[in-house]
C-alpha cells in the first residue's frame, strides 16, 4: 500500500499544471495517459484520493456529513466548527463549510480523473489490461457521482469551464450506464495478470460493478435494474479499501480512534420510536462499545473503524439483500420483499478473508423473522430500520431518510437537518452555471 502515496501525488498534479511551472521530475498528463502503466497509476490514484488522506478523504467527509445531518453522530468538541455547523444544519450550514467543500471538490476530482482514464484507455494495447482499467475507473467514477448525489440536487458531469449541471437522478443513471458497459467488457475479456500485479488490491471488480449498479439504480428509482444487479452479486465475496499504518483508515485516524471529533449519538444510533433498533440485535455490539462500555478515552463507535489498518468494505452483502427487499416492496410485491428482508433479519455473524489476506468480520442481526403487517408501507419501514443499523456510519442515512419520505427540516419530529447541501462557494465563484442553493 505504500505505493498508493506516490501514485496519489502523481494523480494530484493532473489537470492543474501551468506549462510554465512544470516540475521536470514529474510526468506530464500526456505522458501518463499514453501507456498502460500510466493509466494503472492513475487508477491507483483514484482510490488514494477517494479513500485516504484523513479529513480530506471522500470516505471521511461522507460518513461525517451523512451522520451529523441525521443525528446518527454527535459532536464531541464544538471547536471542530465545520462539523459542528453541519450538525446544526439549516442556515448554519453555509456554502463556505469545509465538509461541503471537501465532498464537492474531492469527489469531483476523482470523477474527472476517472473520465480522463476512460477517455484514454485505448492507449493500453492489451485487451485484458483495458478491461481492468475500464472497470476500476468506472467504479470510482460511480462512487464519486453517487456520493455527490447523496448531498446535492444537481451536479456537473463534464469537466470544463462553466460546466452545466444535471439533476442528480440523471447523473446516477449516467453512472449506472458506465458501470454496465464496464461489466459487459469485463465479462467478455478477463483482467490481465499485468493489471492485477500493478493495481492496489482489495476490489473484487465484477461483484463491485454489480453492487454499484444495484445501489445507484435503486436510488434513481429503477427497481427492476436494482433487483437484477443485486441478485448477480456473489455474497460470499468481499470488496474492500485496504489500509496500513502509512495509508490509514481515515475514520479511525480522524474520529473513531479518539474522543475529539464525533461519535455515535447513543447506543440506539440516534434512532427513536418505530425506527429504534430491536432488542437483541446482534449488529449493535459490532457497531458500538456496549459491553464493556467505552473508557473515558474511547469512542463509542467501532464498526469498520477499529484500527489504522482496518479494511472498509465498498459494500456489505446485506446491503444487496436490503436493496432487493426495498425494490420488491416498491413494486408492491410484499411476499418477495419479506423473503429478502428476513435473510437480513435472521442473518448471523460471518467473516471472510479479503484478497490481501485480512479477515473482514461482518455482523449478523440474529433477529426473528418479520411478523408485522403485510403492507408495502409497513415492510418498507422495517427495511429502513434495518438499513439504518446494517449500514450505520457508512454515509447513507441522509439519502435514505429522503428516499423513504421521513420527516424533514421544519416538520414535526424532523429526522434530518437538511434535505440537500448548498453548493460550495468555490464552485459558485468559478462556475456561472451553478444552480441556486436549496432552501434547506
Amino acid at each position: 500500500m505504500k505505493k498508493i502515496l506516490t501514485l496519489a501525488a502523481l494523480a494530484l498534479t493532473l489537470g492543474s499544471c501551468n506549462k510554465e511551472y512544470l516540475n521536470p521530475s514529474t510526468a506530464s498528463q500526456q505522458q501518463v495517459v499514453t501507456s498502460s502503466d500510466g493509466l494503472i497509476t492513475l487508477c491507483n490514484g483514484l482510490q488514494a484520493r477517494y479513500s485516504t488522506g484523513g479529513f480530506l478523504s471522500v470516505l471521511y467527509n461522507t460518513v461525517a456529513a451523512g451522520g451529523l445531518s441525521t443525528r446518527e453522530l454527535s459532536i464531541l468538541n464544538v471547536g471542530n466548527i465545520e462539523e459542528y455547523n453541519l450538525s446544526l444544519g439549516a442556515g448554519s450550514l453555509t456554502n463556505s463549510n469545509g465538509l461541503v467543500r471537501n465532498i464537492w471538490t474531492q469527489a469531483n476530482l476523482v470523477k474527472s480523473n476517472a473520465d480522463l482514464v476512460l477517455a484514454n484507455v485505448g492507449n493500453a494495447p492489451d485487451a485484458g489490461t483495458r478491461s481492468g482499467i475500464v472497470a476500476y475507473a468506472s467504479i470510482f467514477r460511480a462512487l464519486s457521482i453517487g456520493t455527490l448525489a447523496q448531498y446535492f440536487e444537481q451536479i456537473p458531469l463534464v469537466t470544463q469551464e462553466s460546466a452545466p449541471f444535471v439533476p442528480r437522478a440523471d447523473a446516477l443513471r449516467n453512472a449506472v450506464a458506465q458501470l454496465e458497459a464496464a461489466a459487459t467488457l469485463l465479462a467478455a475479456t478477463p483482467v490481465s495478470a499485468d493489471f492485477n500485479a500493478k493495481i492496489v488490491p482489495g476490489l473484487d471488480l465484477p461483484n463491485t460493478l454489480q453492487a454499484l449498479i444495484a445501489r445507484y439504480s435503486l436510488e434513481a428509482g429503477d427497481y427492476d435494474k436494482a433487483l437484477a444487479a443485486a441478485g448477480r452479486v456473489d455474497l460470499t465475496k468481499r470488496s474492500v479499501f485496504n489500509f496500513d499504518d502509512n495509508t490509514r483508515n481515515p475514520l479511525f485516524e480522524t474520529s473513531f480512534g479518539n474522543k475529539n471529533v464525533f461519535e455515535p449519538t447513543n447506543t440506539s444510533l440516534g434512532l427513536t420510536g418505530i425506527l429504534a433498533p430491536e432488542t437483541g440485535d446482534k449488529r449493535l455490539p459490532f457497531l458500538l462499545r456496549t459491553t464493556p462500555p467505552p473508557t473515558t478515552t474511547q469512542n463509542l463507535g467501532t464498526g469498520f473503524y477499529t484500527a489504522n489498518s482496518a479494511p472498509i468494505p465498498v459494500y456489505v452483502p446485506n446491503e444487496m439483500l436490503l436493496i432487493r427487499a426495498e425494490a420488491y416492496a416498491r413494486k408492491n410485491d410484499v411476499p418477495n420483499a419479506v423473503t429478502e428482508l428476513n435473510k437480513v433479519r435472521t442473518s448471523t455473524a460471518a467473516a471472510a478473508t479479503t484478497s490481501t489476506g485480512l479477515l473482514l468480520a461482518l455482523p449478523g442481526a440474529a433477529l426473528p423473522a418479520y411478523a408485522g403487517p403485510l403492507t408495502p408501507a409497513d415492510v418498507l419501514l422495517d427495511i429502513l430500520r434495518n438499513r439504518y443499523v446494517e449500514l450505520a456510519f457508512q454515509g447513507f442515512r441522509l439519502a435514505d431518510s429522503r428516499r423513504f419520505g421521513r420527516p424533514g427540516p421544519g416538520a414535526t419530529g424532523a429526522e434530518r437537518n437538511r434535505n440537500f447541501f448548498p453548493y460550495p462557494r468555490t464552485e459558485r465563484e468559478n462556475n456561472p452555471s451553478t444552480p441556486a442553493d436549496p432552501a434547506i
